[in-house]
C-alpha cells in the first residue's frame, strides 16, 4: 500500500523514480542490494519493504527481525555507501500503550510484541549505519494496493449483519497516499532523525469501523468487545496515539478525511 503511493508522490513531485518489488530486489541479501545500489546510484531511498503482519511476527519472529531489522540495515547501509538519504517507516507498535496522552518523539519505546520489537531494531539499526536518515513513525495503515482493515470490514459485511470489534485499542488510522507525500516532502529537508507522522486526530477499532460503514454506506451492526474477549496471538498497546515535538513538522489531514478519499479512490 505505502509503496504504491510513494511512487504516485514522488513522481507527482518530479522526482525521477525505481520501484523495486521482492522480485527486483530482496533487501535481505545484502550483496545483492548493495550491488543494485552502485548500478542505480540514489539520491533518496525510501524503505517500504516490511513485515506486517502482527500476529504472524509472533509465530515468525525470526522472519520479521529478518526483514524488519536485518533488512532495513542492509538497504540504509547500501544507501550510504552511494551517499544516498534513507527514509524507514516505522511504527507506533513500539510503544506499550501505557500513556494515556499521545506519544512524543522523545518517549521511551517498549514494544510490546515480536512486530514492534523487529521495527525498533530497524529504526537503531537504520541510524547506526546511515547518518542521512528520516525515521518516521506512522500508524493504523490503509491504502489501495493492500490488505487493511477497512477491506477487512467491507469484505466482512458481504456476508454478516455485523462484525464485533475491540473498543480498548486507540490509535490514529492513516491513509497511506497522506503519509507518502508527507514522506516526500521530508525529503526536501534537512531534517535527519525521528519524526512521528500520523494522521490527525484518534479512534477505537470500533469508531473506525462505524465510521467506515457509515461513509460507505453500508448496513452493518457494529458490535464492541474488550481485547482479551478476542483471542489474538500477538498483544497490541492500548492507545498508541502520536504527536510530535517539532514546531516545523510535517502534519497529516484528518483521519475522517483520508478515509473519506480511501473510499473514494477504492470506488
Amino acid at each position: 500500500m505505502l509503496g504504491r503511493d510513494v511512487v504516485r508522490a514522488a513522481q507527482l513531485s518530479g522526482h525521477e523514480v525505481v520501484a523495486a518489488d521482492r522480485s527486483v530486489l530482496d533487501v535481505t541479501d545484502s550483496s545483492a542490494t548493495r550491488a543494485f545500489f552502485d548500478e542505480e546510484t540514489p539520491q533518496a531511498v525510501i524503505n517500504c519493504a516490511a513485515f506486517t503482519d502482527v500476529d504472524g511476527a509472533e509465530r515468525e519472529p525470526d522472519e520479521a527481525m529478518k526483514v524488519n531489522a536485518d533488512g532495513a540495515r542492509n538497504l540504509a547501509a547500501a544507501a550510504a555507501a552511494v551517499g544516498a538519504t534513507v527514509v524507514y517507516p516505522s511504527t507506533d507498535y513500539v510503544f506499550d500503550g501505557s500513556k494515556d496522552t499521545p506519544y512524543l518523539e522523545n518517549d521511551e519505546p517498549s514494544p510490546l510484541g515480536s512486530y514492534g520489537t523487529s521495527k525498533l531494531a530497524g529504526e537503531v539499526d537504520t541510524a547506526a549505519v546511515n547518518p542521512q536518515h528520516f525515521i518516521v513513525r506512522s500508524s493504523w495503515l490503509f491504502g489501495v494496493g493492500g490488505r487493511n482493515f477497512v477491506e477487512t470490514m467491507l469484505g466482512m459485511a458481504e456476508d454478516n449483519d455485523f462484525v464485533v470489534v475491540v473498543r480498548d485499542q486507540v490509535g490514529s488510522p492513516t491513509y497511506t497516499a497522506h503519509l507518502a507525500e508527507g514522506l516526500v516532502r521530508m525529503l526536501d529537508t534537512r531534517a535527519y532523525g525521528l519524526h512521528h507522522m500520523s494522521a490527525a486526530g484518534e479512534c477505537s477499532w470500533y469508531d473506525f469501523a462505524v465510521a467506515i460503514f457509515e461513509r460507505a454506506g453500508v448496513d452493518c451492526r457494529v458490535m464492541s468487545a474488550a481485547t482479551d474477549e478476542l483471542a489474538r496471538p500477538a498483544p497490541r498497546p492500548a492507545y498508541s496515539v502520536m504527536d510530535t515535538q517539532y514546531e516545523d513538522a510535517i502534519h497529516l489531514p484528518r483521519w475522517q478525511d483520508g478515509l473519506t478519499y480511501y473510499l473514494q479512490e477504492r470506488g
